[in-house]
């Protein structure tokens, strides 16, 4: 069933001040938290924060460089002396300070920020990049930021929560890919369990109608889809922003246009929508398949991103195969498309050369190359083992050992922790072989040994191949995941 939360005003806590947290102090240890007491009007026209430091610090910025256009009455709330800011710096004096307080105009953050043009003025996303001033976060210290509401408003940050019930979260360290969304004002915020995880889900409001119950159930069903590669989803709270755009000049025809996962202070998905298709159509496309399967992996860095995106390229059809929505044949057909789409894309360079350089039209060699070394190591891992080992098998060692991660990784970081978990040594010998190496793998040998046959561009499965029984294996569920 599902649980619909909505935050409300905590009669109990004062406006603003260190003994609003002490809940959440207590759920993390006070001495070494900076706490953190954000106050949003029913309006969306402001939020008023006020910090208290667990120890004096000299260094308080924001991350964005338009965090000052939007910053009003910032001051040290113990002397009650004005803080000027130098760019997205507070200028502090050397022996430091131990409480801030200061405004934030959020009518005028708000309309910096595209992705509310198509939203109902009930409800604005602001990164807290723009408003949350901020001492450095480390292993030494740590940031607990806690919301009262007034009113219906809602919030959702990316932030891990410590307690849904008091409205408190902690800033976690994170590789920060990019500068994730929250969201306040009157929206649909709902927490959904898996296995393995609760969701939690802002679906925020368009201008229009929007059906919510279903777009919820569709992403939840869809985050579930990750859990047939081990049992579970990979991260146990990851926030998740549903925005419906319409068309809005996206190009193409998908219901999900867009999506993306940030690493920002914890984990977050962004979905964009067109909220006007029919709910069949969601469930039939990839977007949100792939972008739910790249928390499967640490953040990868961008010289060796062609391994996380295509990892997330391969899943997905195998995931969406799994599920029920693609039949086999389906699936190796979209796999046999991509892997052409990849040997045709940029064929002079290597898929470390195309990653490392960004390189104009070759975003489908990025994809691809990672894509054909997933099927590549997921074949060889079940051949020589008989089926106890596989890509779903390394996969569900990596997230019991090192996932969420707090810092991103390099492409051979985390090739090698996978040939840890296995009997021997498949992913630095693929990566050996093909990163540097231009073109594209010949994918007809491998399709061979599994009975994918192409003929004019269609594929057609053989049953009596040499791998049958390893292609049928990629598409069932756990087939070697929760082996011990």
């Amino acid at each position: 069933m599902r649980t619909i939360i909505i935050n409300r005003l905590a009669t109990t806590l004062r406006h603003c001040g260190a003994p609003t947290l002490l809940l959440a102090s207590a759920a993390v240890g006070a001495s070494d938290a900076h706490e953190y007491v954000v106050n949003v009007d029913a309006n969306l026209e402001q939020m008023r924060i006020e910090a208290h430091f667990a120890t004096p610090v000299n260094d308080v910025s924001a991350r964005s460089g338009a965090a000052s256009r939007f910053l009003d009455d910032a001051r040290d709330c113990d002397s009650n002396e004005a803080l000027a800011n130098r760019g997205r710096r507070f200028s502090i004096p050397r022996r430091g300070i131990s409480c801030i307080s200061y405004s934030v105009d959020l009518q005028q953050a708000a309309a910096a920020e595209r992705r509310n043009d198509t939203l109902s003025p009930q409800n604005i996303v602001v990164s807290p990049a723009v408003w949350l001033w901020h001492p450095p976060i480390n292993s030494r210290s740590r940031i607990i930021v806690q919301f009262v509401l007034e009113g219906d408003t809602v919030a959702s940050v990316p932030w891990p929560p410590i307690d849904s019930h008091d409205h408190s979260y902690e800033v976690v360290s994170s590789p920060r890919n990019a500068k994730a969304m929250a969201a306040f004002g009157r929206f649909i915020y709902s927490e959904e369990q898996i296995p393995g995880t609760r969701l939690r889900i802002a679906l925020l409001r368009p201008r229009g109608e929007i059906d919510s119950a279903t777009i919820i159930d569709w992403v939840r069903d869809t985050a579930g889809n990750v859990g047939l590669a081990y049992g579970r989803f990979p991260n146990p709270s990851p926030h998740i922003v549903v925005l419906p755009v319409g068309r809005s000049g996206w190009q193409g025809d998908s219901p999900v246009p867009f999506g993306r996962v940030l690493r920002d202070g914890g984990d977050s998905v962004e979905l964009f929508i067109d909220e006007r298709r029919p709910i069949e159509d969601f469930y039939d496309d990839w977007t949100a398949t792939h972008e739910f399967s790249h928390l499967m992996l640490p953040f990868v860095r961008s010289p060796h991103r062609w391994i996380s995106e295509g990892f997330a390229q391969y899943y997905q059809n195998v995931l969406l195969t799994r599920a029920g929505q693609y039949d086999e044949r389906r699936a190796w057909q979209k796999l046999y498309e991509g892997f052409e789409r990849g040997r045709k894309s940029r064929p002079e360079l290597s898929p470390n050369e195309a990653a490392e350089r960004g390189v104009e039209a070759a975003t489908m060699k990025i994809y691809w190359s990672g894509a054909i070394i997933a099927l590549l190591a997921d074949v060889e891992l079940r051949q020589r083992s008989d089926g106890r080992e596989s890509l779903d098998f390394a996969l569900d060692r990596l997230q019991r050992c090192c996932l969420p991660a707090a810092t991103s990784w390099s492409g051979t970081q985390l090739f090698e922790k996978l040939d840890s978990f296995v009997t021997q040594p498949v992913f630095m010998p693929l990566y050996d072989q093909y990163a540097d190496t231009r073109g594209f793998p010949d994918i007809v040998p491998i399709f061979e040994r599994l009975g994918v046959e192409v003929a004019n561009d269609r594929v057609s499965l053989r049953d009596d191949a040499e791998l049958t029984e390893i292609r049928r294996a990629i598409t069932e569920i756990y087939s070697a995941a929760s082996k011990e």
